[in-house]
């Protein structure tokens, strides 16, 4: 049987070249201002005119501002006058969805917390968890009237369909084929994207975090729900209906802990809080479920709770190790509660990972807010990527 020969790869239409380099006057002006325009057409290999008109468009919509001071091009000739980020006017919502309890935040366009509350799970319905999410939202942008909201990013764990806004499954919620971009767009009357929350958090970390100069990036989230995201070239890889990072199932040598699945040792049920907690809840380390009191207990000097938070740290090491080989990203980003607060569980996980690749394994560049910046990153990926269509025209 003869091949057929594969179609030739479209041209970038003109709304995609002009959508494109919209992203990268404002991508320069966040990770360079105060910043001349001559610098931006500089960087971006964008002819002065076009930077000169992105500018005045996006100082149009309020996202940027002329810096008051003018700078001088080697001190000689008309001075400069920069042009940088204006992060007065705008907020995005940032919405996490964990298994007790939901952040809900607002985010300036640096990507930066400017005020959060937690939202205790009394249930776990969908509507129950979606509509105090919508209240908590309310309520902190009550607490901020002279800032104007762009829109919501919502960040779960689990399978999360981004395209449609679904959360598709997520077995610790016990939520199946839930609407959230409808159910929360419908009580904001604002605009809400909806992404798993590794793939915001790899956002977060190349828009704002440590890993923005990196050419791939590789982040594991390691908390109730375990799951992964990659991105190369500034872009993230979703896979088809955005089930790429699931991770939970991966085998673990080894492994003793029953799995919901029906199998034994699988990446989640071993490494996950739960676990963790449920373990030091037997060595007589803490009660209750939060995670934090393990790493208190281990601050306090418990030696049972510091063996916990290592060894944990360890095996996601090891597990790294294993998606490092795959993927050989430049740059891999942990976010888990021991390698956050203790450098013997970041040394720990470096060991894991292995002393060749050790110097490029990062924790989370958020560690204070990591959860409210999930969400957050979802709605700013979004502006970043789209400048002109994301933003509201002037009031």
């Amino acid at each position: 049987m003869p091949r057929t020969a594969s179609p030739p790869l479209a041209s970038p239409t003109p709304s995609s070249r002009r959508r494109t380099s919209a992203s990268v006057v404002l991508r320069s002006v966040l990770e360079h201002g105060p910043v001349a325009r001559s610098t931006i057409a500089r960087l971006t290999g964008l002819s002065p005119a076009s930077v000169t008109d992105y500018c005045a468009r996006f100082a149009e919509l309020g996202l940027i501002r002329e810096a008051s001071a003018p700078r001088r091009s080697n001190g000689v000739g008309r001075p400069h006058v920069p042009v940088d980020l204006d992060d007065s006017r705008f907020v995005v919502g940032g919405v996490h969805v964990a298994v007790r309890y939901t952040t809900v935040a607002l985010l300036d366009l640096r990507g930066r917390v400017v005020a959060r509350r937690e939202v205790k799970h009394e249930r776990t319905d969908p509507g129950w968890v979606l509509a105090r999410a919508a209240e908590g939202l309310g309520a902190l942008l009550a607490g901020a009237p002279r800032c104007r909201p762009l829109g919501v990013g919502v960040a779960v764990g689990g399978w999360v369909d981004r395209e449609s806004g679904t959360v598709v499954e997520h077995p610790l919620l016990g939520w199946r084929e839930v609407a959230v971009r409808e159910v929360l767009g419908e009580r904001t009357g604002l605009p809400v994207h909806v992404d798993g929350h590794a793939r915001a958090l790899v956002n977060g970390e190349r828009l704002f975090g440590r890993a923005k100069d990196s050419g791939s990036v590789l982040h594991l989230f390691v908390g109730n729900v375990v799951d992964a995201a990659f991105a190369t070239h500034d872009e993230v890889h979703h896979g088809p209906r955005s089930q790429a990072g699931a991770i939970a199932h991966l085998p673990v040598p080894g492994g003793t802990e029953h799995c919901a699945c029906g199998r034994i040792g699988c990446l989640q049920a071993e490494l996950s809080e739960q676990t963790m907690v449920r373990r030091a809840r037997a060595a007589g380390v803490v009660e209750g479920v939060n995670p934090l009191h393990v790493v208190t207990a281990a601050a306090a000097g418990d030696r049972e709770a510091v063996r916990l938070l290592v060894e944990r740290a360890r095996a996601v090491g090891r597990a790294s190790r294993l998606l490092l080989d795959v993927l050989n990203p430049e740059t891999v980003v942990v976010t888990e509660v021991g390698i956050i607060h203790r450098q013997d569980c970041l040394d720990a996980l470096r060991e894991g990972v292995g002393a060749e690749r050790a110097a490029s394994v990062l924790p989370t560049s958020f560690p204070d807010s990591v959860l409210a910046v999930a969400g957050g990153s979802v709605a700013l990926d979004v502006l970043y990527r789209d400048p002109l269509a994301a933003s509201p025209r002037p009031i």
